[in-house]
């Protein structure tokens, strides 16, 4: 079982940036994959990134466009989400999420974090 945490979120500027994070606490956080989803209001979650437990495989979703990066500090029992390029339509509540497996629907993840905002201005 995993606990988690996210952080980072907040207002900023369009093509402006932030780094969001996701801390773990409970054991066995490097076994699970990590994943990255938004909800804006009106709308479903939908799935942003995801990450391997080792690291080695990593998967964005189309709107991403090289903009995001996924990372994780298993040391650290974290995993974050580096996003550059901001725009208004990145605006939503950012959760992050472990599973036992490499999905990326939100179905598949067994652990949630409470959500961070981010708001992007035009």
């Amino acid at each position: 079982q995993v606990q988690l945490v996210e952080s980072g979120g907040g207002l900023v500027q369009a093509g402006g940036s932030l780094k969001l994070s996701c801390a773990a606490s409970g054991r066995s956080f490097s076994t699970y994959h990590m994943g990255w989803f938004r909800q804006a209001p009106g709308k479903e979650r939908e799935f942003v990134a995801v990450i391997s437990w080792s690291g080695g495989s990593i998967t964005y979703a189309d709107f991403v466009k090289g903009r995001f990066t996924i990372s994780r500090d298993n040391a650290k029992n974290s995993v974050y989400l580096q996003m550059n390029s901001l725009e208004p339509e990145d605006t939503a509540v950012y959760y992050c999420a472990a599973s036992n497996a490499y999905r990326v629907v939100s179905t598949a993840y067994n652990y949630w974090g409470q959500g961070t905002q981010v708001t992007v201005s035009s």
